[in-house]
């Protein structure tokens, strides 16, 4: 067992297939969570407009268990910032065409642009993780993936792209009562698949898929972090400090604004035209 930077304790669980941090930490109050989030979102916007003076050219891989909380954590990233400069890229279910393409080139056109943030929510890494697991491709595709894929993501940073990597990892139990969770809450029933059913009974498939994906494509020019989700909450401000840790971008200047005065009426009188206004239920 060794510590991590922050100085929490870490082991590799082999009883259930999880890397983890053991945190200890007591339960983050709502109000707290919201006013560190508030903040990080803040450094988000910062961090937005570097980017889009700068240039920079960010990518960020979102990749994890089911229920790990992807969706949730770029929700958060994206809420207070600009969709000119940062876009969520989620793929669907590939087209026969692109079946039969180079297995990343569906990416590509989707990979920054100078001013730009991209996050995937699930990536190229498909390969390495459902497609292997679910059996969508053969032991010898994703083999073939695993040993292209350093180089490839060597190639997009010496492009001059920030390549970000994260795993988000939750237990067994924590899966368990998420996806129970979801079974009769309207607002949660989309994210419950058919693939997530048929994937929940093959925890260690997907534990020995992620083992093989880290050691291949864990690398000095785009190493994997993992992020503990147990606990979303503080799983979410860790991993948005982190991402802003990796980003070299300068404290917004604040700039001195003045409201101007607002212009007469002049000839300007109330149409007397009916518009449809909605209902006011509440």
């Amino acid at each position: 067992m060794s510590k991590n930077k922050s100085g929490k304790k870490r082991k590799d669980d082999t009883t259930n297939g999880r890397v983890a941090v053991l945190d200890r930490a007591p339960k983050l109050r709502r109000k707290a969570y919201e006013a560190e989030l508030a903040t990080l979102q803040g450094e988000l916007v910062a961090m937005q407009e570097w980017v889009r003076s700068s240039g920079a050219k960010i990518c960020v891989v979102f990749e994890g268990r089911d229920t790990a909380g992807k969706g949730g954590t770029i929700q958060r990233i994206v809420e207070r910032v600009s969709p000119r400069v940062f876009r969520v890229v989620a793929l669907p279910t590939p087209t026969p065409r692109e079946k039969s393409q180079m297995y990343v080139q569906r990416y590509l056109p989707h990979l920054p642009a100078a001013g730009e943030v991209i996050i995937f929510d699930r990536s190229w890494y498909n390969r390495a993780g459902v497609e292997r697991v679910m059996g969508f491709c053969t032991p010898e595709e994703t083999a073939r993936f695993l040993e292209m894929v350093p180089g490839v993501e060597k190639e997009m940073v010496e492009s001059g792209i920030i390549l970000i990597k994260y795993w988000l990892e939750v237990g067994p139990d924590e899966q368990t009562r998420r996806l129970e969770g979801r079974i009769d809450d309207p607002r949660k029933v989309w994210k419950l698949s058919d693939m997530d059913l048929k994937s929940y009974g093959r925890w260690f498939d997907y534990s020995r898929a992620r083992d093989d994906m880290l050691a291949a494509s864990d690398t000095a020019w785009a190493p994997w972090f993992i992020a503990s989700t147990d606990d979303k909450k503080r799983g979410r401000l860790n991993l948005i400090s982190h991402l802003l840790s990796q980003v070299p971008y300068e404290p917004l200047v604040k700039a001195q604004v003045t409201l101007p005065e607002r212009q007469e009426p002049g000839d300007y009188r109330p149409s007397t035209y009916s518009a449809r206004h909605i209902p006011t239920p509440f």
